[in-house]
């Protein structure tokens, strides 16, 4: 494995260390500042922040103001400076000031804001006026002025009103400003610029810490390594057991110092999967050199802010949360342990936040910026607020992404640029909001009640038995399923204006907490701004069940436009599974540049390890379930005495599952069964999978797609053989076959890309619990005669010996 590293060239990037010992490091105003500034209470209170296109029109409106007035109103003025320490070590500093009056000796920066401009936290205004002076001092030093006016610029984006703030400082008074900022900027950042120098040498000698690969992981570490090397994606389709994990953070950390890679980020569907990656992370960091009492690699692990609070129910600002009153007084000292400490996952973390009396969550946030490698939820970096997407842009980082278990990530992106609004939660608050929010929930209400009535096309949606699966959730009861011809204007301009006065009415009473006005305040937020990107990749759906029972729906059904940014803002993004294939339905439906490529590993298994069986004589589809019951129980009952064991079962539904196990129990009561229950907890779920036990006997019966098709690790005997009742096809209904005619008209692969492969992917995951190492031995038994169609072997596993 060493060959082909020892290879690759070196990066182009100049290190932060000159061979004179010389540092010159760089950072941007607002990054400087944001580092510098900041004292007082963290605050959080309730004013929604511009979204990011908001903010560009806000300020493209001011700039159109100022050279309305005077055509030589400079805009985006290009500044840069340099501080030089006692030691001789360089601070770069560069940034663009909105706006230059030369004429009246002014600099101006804006910013835009919602709602009362004296709720804006002291600490957030603070920051403001730091970047001000900071562009003062750059901009008196080009152009040799002894003296500035400094203009802070309010715009209210909902009445366009400007408020403009005015400083008087000579060019003296902000030289020293410049400096003080710069000075206690310049300690820490030598001390990170020693460090990159110590992790990257530290990565250059990093060895595999096992004594040879596992089958299959040599050639899928050569992949990831040159995909790295050559800038570019890669989808990596390889079997269950060979140590994907492992085997793709090894030659990611070994390309860092060589391509310059500032961080790695290693992305998640689930917690299990996290937890994967740190003790990957833990084992491969033992084999590193430390750089003295500090770990050479700093691994942060993030999480939910739901999971990491320690008040829950308490709002974030310094009156209400005793970890975020002086949260940024402690900051410094926090952040500084918690970097000496450099192994962070969720309980280091907390245990260094704690002791300094901060808020872990916002204390993880903060050491996303100093942490080389970072663990998380593919949210963190794909969602609409990423947080490590929106530090990447910022500090213009080059970045290593690792996707674990990416044929999910279609339907998590999907869910991540779609929004729900529920008519009966409306109903609910306006039943008990205070009455200053009487007049905007009426309003917004009006427009929910004459919502699609001459708008759309109207589709009955048909019923399934798939939890869930009918349009809006509903059962029991008929639906009307709609999808607007336009979008609903109206509804979106009062859902405006109530986001606005619920913002309000918290910010005026903060002591107030809400849970069912926040809530309503965060689903509206969210609506609107995805609102502002609608376009032929998503839709509007209204789904009525009755008399004021009605979902308006944002769905998002080509998440690629949403996703492209993010492959293309990553220096290398590799994406990683045991299912995915064909690489055009991902490439597609992600976003990935169509020259990306897809690797599937060759499996270190072998066919005889597994029997593989098909019943064609079984159909699952809808109208032949009930007669498919008898050959089902029948099937399972002679496996099972012919070999007995632990199995799973799968079914395309809890219907079809309950229906089946209730005949099976008449006609097998001697064999030990349990279920998959609707809604189970995690303390449900670990004892479902605890009877999986070595020697144990017994058939556990689960949904196909749920929390047991994968994810779970059964070895050796604890799982000796699954069924599978299902293609894994989602059942046709209104909005699937609005998502099919979506994917059709943009791909020409409606059927494939809505129904086959996302379905033949979860079964391909199912049979995958089977074999998990090289020893294990068991059998698949498919039940659907369409298994034995050659377009859907043709998508199963190539190393099964199909019969």
């Amino acid at each position: 494995m060493a060959e082909p590293y020892e290879k690759a060239q070196e990066s182009a990037l100049e290190p932060p260390f000159g061979s004179t010992g010389t540092v010159r490091l760089k950072v941007a105003v607002r990054a400087l500042c944001d580092f510098t500034a900041r004292r007082g209470d963290l605050d959080h209170r309730f004013t929604p922040s511009p979204t990011a296109s908001e903010g560009i029109a806000g300020h493209e409106l001011i700039a159109e103001r100022r050279r309305a007035a005077d055509a030589a109103f400079e805009t985006e003025v290009a500044l840069e400076g340099e501080y030089v320490d006692a030691t001789g070590q360089v601070l770069c500093v560069s940034g663009r000031a909105d706006g230059v009056d030369s004429t009246q000796g002014r600099v101006e920066e804006v910013k835009t804001h919602r709602g009362d401009l004296a709720r804006m936290a002291d600490n957030q205004r603070a920051l403001h006026w730091a970047q001000l002076f900071v562009y003062g001092a750059l901009l008196c030093r080009a152009r040799g002025l002894e003296r500035l006016t400094l203009s802070l610029v309010y715009l209210e984006l909902g009445s366009g009103r400007e408020t403009r703030l005015d400083e008087t400082r000579t060019a003296v008074e902000l030289e020293a400003i410049f400096k003080e900022h710069c000075a206690r900027y310049m300690a820490w950042a030598k001390q990170e610029g020693l460090h990159r120098e110590g992790r990257d040498a530290a990565l250059r000698q990093l060895g595999f810490p096992f004594a040879a690969f596992r089958t299959g992981q040599r050639p899928l570490a050569e992949a990831v390594y040159k995909a790295a090397s050559t800038s570019r994606g890669l989808l990596l389709q390889a079997p269950t057991g060979i140590g994907k994990t492992l085997g793709t953070l090894f030659p990611m950390l070994t390309a860092m110092p060589r391509q310059g890679l500032d961080r790695l980020f290693f992305l998640t569907m689930k917690t299990p999967g996290r937890r994967l990656a740190l003790d990957a992370l833990a084992r491969l960091g033992d084999t590193l050199e430390p750089q003295g009492e500090a770990p050479a690699l700093r691994v942060l692990e993030l999480v939910a802010r739901e999971k990491a609070c320690e008040y829950p129910g308490t709002a974030c600002h310094g009156d209400a949360c005793p970890l975020a009153s002086g949260f940024y007084d402690r900051l410094p000292a926090a952040r500084h342990a918690a970097v000496e400490r450099g192994r962070l996952d969720r309980a280091a973390l907390r245990e260094v936040a704690l002791a300094h009396q901060v808020c872990p969550y916002y204390l993880g946030q903060e050491l996303a910026r100093w942490c080389d490698v970072v663990v998380g939820d593919v949210n963190h970096y794909f969602d609409v607020h990423a947080l490590l997407h929106a530090l990447t842009q910022a500090h213009d980082w080059r970045v290593g992404v690792l996707v674990d278990e990416a044929h999910n990530l279609i339907d998590r992106a999907r869910g991540m640029y779609s929004a729900e609004l529920d008519q009966r939660r409306l109903a609910g608050l306006r039943r008990q909001a205070p009455p200053a929010l009487a007049k905007p929930l009426a309003r917004l209400g009006r427009q929910w009640a004459a919502l699609g009535d001459h708008e759309g096309d109207k589709k009955g949606d048909k019923k399934g038995d798939n939890q869930g699966n009918k349009a809006g959730g509903q059962s029991g009861r008929d639906v009307e399923y709609q999808v607007l011809s336009v979008p609903p204007g109206g509804m979106l301009r009062a859902l405006g204006q109530a986001a606005t006065a619920i913002t309000d009415y918290l910010a005026e009473h903060p002591g107030e907490v809400d849970p069912a006005l926040q809530e309503f305040l965060f689903e509206a937020l969210a609506f609107t701004r995805l609102a502002e990107a609608f376009d032929d990749h998503s839709l509007f759906e209204l789904t009525r069940s009755g008399r004021g029972r009605a979902l308006l729906a944002l769905r998002n059904l080509i998440p690629a436009p949403f996703l492209a940014p993010r492959f293309a803002a990553s220096h290398s993004a590799v994406l990683f599974s045991a299912t995915l294939s064909p690489g055009d339905y991902f490439r597609d439906l992600l976003g990935l540049p169509a020259q990306t490529p897809c690797l599937e590993v060759a499996s270190p298994f072998a066919g005889e390890q597994l029997e593989v069986r098909i019943r064609r004589d079984i159909s699952t589809r809808y109208a032949h379930r009930q007669a498919s019951i008898e050959p089902i129980v029948a099937t399972l009952a002679e496996q099972f005495q012919r070999a007995p064991g632990n199995y799973l079962a799968f079914f395309s539904s809890f219907a079809y599952l309950e229906a089946v196990v209730a005949r099976f129990g008449e006609a097998h009561g001697e064999i030990p069964v349990w279920r998959q229950e609707r809604g189970m907890d995690e303390t449900a779920r670990d004892a479902f999978l605890a009877r999986f036990v070595a020697g144990g006997q017994g058939i556990g019966f689960a949904v196909l797609g749920g929390a047991f098709a994968e994810g779970i690790d059964l070895p050796g005997d604890r799982l000796i053989g699954a069924f599978i009742a299902t293609l894994g096809l989602p059942p046709v209904g209104a909005r699937q076959e609005t998502l099919r005619e979506r994917l059709e008209a943009r791909f020409g692969r409606g059927f494939d890309y809505a129904y086959q492969y996302p379905g033949l992917n979860k079964v391909v995951q199912a049979a995958g619990r089977v074999i998990r190492t090289p020893e294990d031995r068991g059998v698949v038994v498919l039940m659907d005669d369409r298994f034995a169609r050659p377009e859907v072997r043709a998508l199963l596993p190539g190393w099964w010996r199909l019969p």
